[in-house]
């Protein structure tokens, strides 16, 4: 009788343990997805930016270094979201891509700063759906963003319980994974305003 419940609690502990460890590929699977949520935005958003900029130029032809500087930045937080491709979204790749992140907003902002004196560039139809787009894109971007923490927080919270603490890294679950988060946090609180109308 005793070795039969021995068995028992062996195999329920067994199936414990195959619990967690499923769990946690779960809470990871869906991270990684909400990622991927996040860089459909962020594409989409980074083949806008040329288009903005094409359409700008020829009414900022004084505003050379402003344009580029949108490019560049651009540029960057491309390979930044590039460099991801196939990683374990590890947390210096993460804070790479929220650097160069930053750094676009910035360069976003002071184009729409310099559009701002250009009232022909304003009234531009072209520019206009182009602004229209990247507002709702930005908008679809703190949308995916809030997903993909939720679901960090989620893995992150799991893991680090009790008893998952003890056998996510012997289950290839070092580390926890890193939140999505700007550089320049205020300024992403409200979407950038690229409005020119």
């Amino acid at each position: 009788m005793s070795g039969t419940v021995l068995l028992l609690l062996i195999v329920a502990l067994v199936i414990y343990v195959i619990s967690i460890y499923n769990k946690l590929v779960t809470l990871k699977n869906r991270f990684k997805n909400a990622f991927a949520q996040i860089e459909v935005q962020l594409k989409r958003r980074y083949d806008l930016i040329p288009n903005l900029v094409e359409t700008a130029k020829g009414y900022l032809q004084h505003e050379r270094e402003t344009l580029e500087a949108v490019v560049a930045a651009r540029n960057e937080a491309a390979a930044a979201l590039q460099a991801l491709k196939g990683t374990d979204l590890a947390a210096a790749d993460i804070s790479k891509l929220s650097s160069a992140e930053s750094a676009l907003q910035g360069a976003l902002g002071k184009l729409n700063v310099t559009v701002e004196a250009y009232p022909d560039l304003k009234a531009s139809e072209n520019m206009q759906q182009l602004s229209e787009e990247l507002t709702t894109t930005e908008n679809r971007i703190a949308f995916a963003r809030q997903g993909y923490n939720d679901a960090v927080m989620a893995y992150n919270t799991y893991r680090q319980s009790f008893p998952p603490v003890f056998f996510a890294p012997k289950f290839g679950h070092p580390d926890d994974a890193q939140l999505l988060e700007f550089d320049d946090s205020p300024q992403i609180q409200a979407a950038p305003k690229v409005q020119f109308s």
